[in-house]
């Protein structure tokens, strides 16, 4: 049987009808830095793997033993170098064994390392964000995979006069690391000053609203996370896990959560150079058939895509069950459906499920704050308040709540952006998230939390009613799957709420585009029962009233895409303002109003 800890949630009722929790769970003593789980792992399991990445029919792998050296070394190249504190270390590449070592050199002797989207130096539209984060980090050294794919981007003025590094493919003025790793020098004092309040890397918000900021990551925040995950989910370690992941180390699940998860429970990360993409999700089916994990992140479509592989190869459903003690979903709610067919198909290959679950944080939490680490009924819960964190819930309504948080694990704010600093923490200190928050079950508080959107992205409509967008597109998501990649919840200071599609491949297939949308008299009569259905008896607010299927993807060189895959809403809105405006026109044949072919259909 898999060890869960259980919940034991204390409530405090204050002033204002606020409401405070935390977990009755002591936070178990926290290493002080990154660098001390990979000498622990280095001694104790020298010869077990630790990063491992695609070579040939099979993996190239790094064990605990070889890290350590690796690191060492190139921490010496840092140094020689007149790396430290103040000569942050930026990364414009992806995943790869090399990049894991460097950031966990740079750690060692405490250079700040600051990882961004690989896209935004591969993709020219996307280079003005590159250049707005140099000219905010201004780092000393620049780190990117291949010399040659990123030539371009390493050609920018804004980081010229920076040292370039790479891993192969060196181009003139460029370096290579195993140059640097020949550069020794001692690093026993840098090493020494590294403690829990060192910066350990520099983290880039999506820039959804604004442009990017920097979120300052400090060792203690990293290595307190680790604990809390040790603390909640004992069977981290009962045994070495293993994972095979593709989610971008840039972002703070991947990079923070994911990477440091093996690291400091002596695992193996096998890096997965597939994703959910048509092109790319063929890679992911054949490195899980290649290695397993006794642990899967995914986001959603991820899963619902391996699920329906699994319907098709049974090797592969066999080979990813049969050592898999938690799947864990995260960036939106798991849909139902695929729930529900990932635990029948566990439970064909295996005694007992996984513990299918997900959590709660943002960049800013290192990233976890709340946990679901006891099995749950349904998807969508995400949990309660992991050792150590002290949640505030401000009511937004009677049923509602903004959620605070405050804990060791909190970042100390904004690099080099003292205003956004001070506007982020309450009087009380504690991190103002924006998100809305409602009760599982109000009276039992160890059934965790739900979310509830973002406040930021609520609207009203012209009549003076909240629209809650955030939870009206999650729920959309479920209704409209599998025909909608993603989709756009319009209708501020409009009298109805109207919906933008961003169609999958199958659902675009046959239709003809027309100045930026697809003609919908293919596909009206379905999409309107699915929204039908999904309006029900809604007031306002809650129900769609018109559709429109955009015909151009959401482009990240024009902003519409962050760095982490999400939409940028509003910067959507902005661009294709002509088409909101026709989504409201009286008659447009593009628009399926939802209500008027409700009725035709049931005539």
């Amino acid at each position: 049987m898999t060890n869960y800890m259980t919940h034991d949630v204390r409530r405090e009722d204050a002033e204002g009808g606020v409401i405070l929790l935390r977990s009755a769970h002591s936070l178990p003593e926290p290493v002080a830095r990154s660098s001390d789980w990979l000498h622990r792992w280095a001694e104790e399991r020298p010869q077990g793997v630790f990063l491992a990445e695609r070579s040939g029919t099979g993996w190239r792998e790094e064990t605990y033993g070889e890290a350590l050296e690796h690191v060492r070394a190139i921490a010496a190249g840092l140094v020689s170098r007149g790396m430290g504190p103040d000569t942050p270390l930026l990364v414009i590449s992806g995943n790869s064994v090399t990049h894991g070592l460097l950031s966990l050199a740079s750690q060692y002797v405490g250079v700040p390392i600051v990882p961004v989207a690989e896209q935004y130096a591969l993709i020219p539209g996307a280079q003005a964000q590159l250049r707005y984060i140099a000219d905010l980090i201004d780092p000393a050294m620049v780190y990117a995979e291949d010399g040659e794919v990123f030539a371009s981007a390493l050609a920018m003025e804004a980081l010229s006069g920076r040292l370039h590094l790479v891993a192969r493919n060196a181009g003139q003025g460029m370096m290579t690391v195993d140059d640097l790793m020949r550069d020794g020098a001692d690093i026993s004092e840098a090493a020494a000053s590294v403690g829990p309040d060192t910066v350990a890397k520099i983290l880039m918000t999506s820039g959804s609203t604004s442009h990017p900021k920097g979120v300052i990551t400090t060792q203690r925040m990293m290595c307190v996370n680790q604990a809390q995950y040790q603390r909640a989910l004992p069977f981290l370690t009962e045994r070495p896990p293993r994972l095979v992941d593709w989610l971008p180390w840039n972002h703070v699940f991947g990079g923070s959560s994911n990477f440091n998860q093996m690291l400091a429970c002596g695992g193996a990360l096998y890096i997965d150079a597939g994703k959910p993409a048509p092109a790319l999700i063929g890679k992911s089916f054949e490195n899980n058939m290649l290695m397993n994990g006794t642990i899967a992140y995914n986001v959603p479509v991820g899963f619902a895509q391996l699920r329906d592989e699994m319907r098709r190869n049974e090797a592969l459903k066999q080979n990813f069950f049969a050592d898999l003690d938690m799947l864990f979903y995260a960036g939106a709610s798991l849909a139902p459906d695929v729930w529900n067919d990932l635990q029948e198909m566990a439970l064909e290959v295996r005694d007992e499920a996984p513990l299918i679950t997900t959590s709660w944080g943002l960049t800013e939490t290192a990233p976890a704050c709340l946990f679901q680490h006891f099995p749950a009924d349904r998807p969508g819960i995400l949990g309660v308040p992991l050792a150590g964190v002290e949640v505030k819930l401000v009511p937004e309504t009677d049923d509602r709540y903004e959620v605070r948080v405050r804990g060791p694990n909190i970042f100390p704010g904004y690099f080099r952006d003292p205003e956004r600093t001070r506007d982020a923490f309450d009087e009380d200190g504690f991190f103002c998230t924006g998100d809305a928050m409602t009760f599982v079950d109000p009276s039992d508080m160890n059934r965790g939390l739900r979310f509830d959107g973002r406040i930021s992205e609520d609207f009203k409509l012209a009549s003076g009613i909240w629209v809650r967008a955030t939870a009206m597109r999650l729920d959309l998501l479920v209704a409209l799957a599998p025909l909608a990649q993603d989709v756009i919840v319009t209708g501020e200071a409009r009298d109805e709420v109207g919906l933008m599609i961003v169609p999958t491949p199958a659902l675009a297939k046959g239709l003809e585009e027309s100045s930026g949308a697809f003609d919908v008299g293919a596909v009206a009569d379905d999409l309107c029962t699915r929204v039908a259905a999904f309006n029900g008896d809604k007031g306002s607010s809650g129900r769609i009233a018109r559709i429109m299927i955009l015909s151009e993807p959401p482009s990240m060189a024009e902003g519409e895409i962050t760095a982490k895959g999400n939409l940028n809403f509003r910067k959507i809105l902005n661009r294709r303002a002509p088409l909101l405006e026709r989504l409201y026109a009286p008659a447009d044949p593009c628009v399926i109003r939802v209500d008027e072919l409700s009725v035709q259909n049931n005539a």
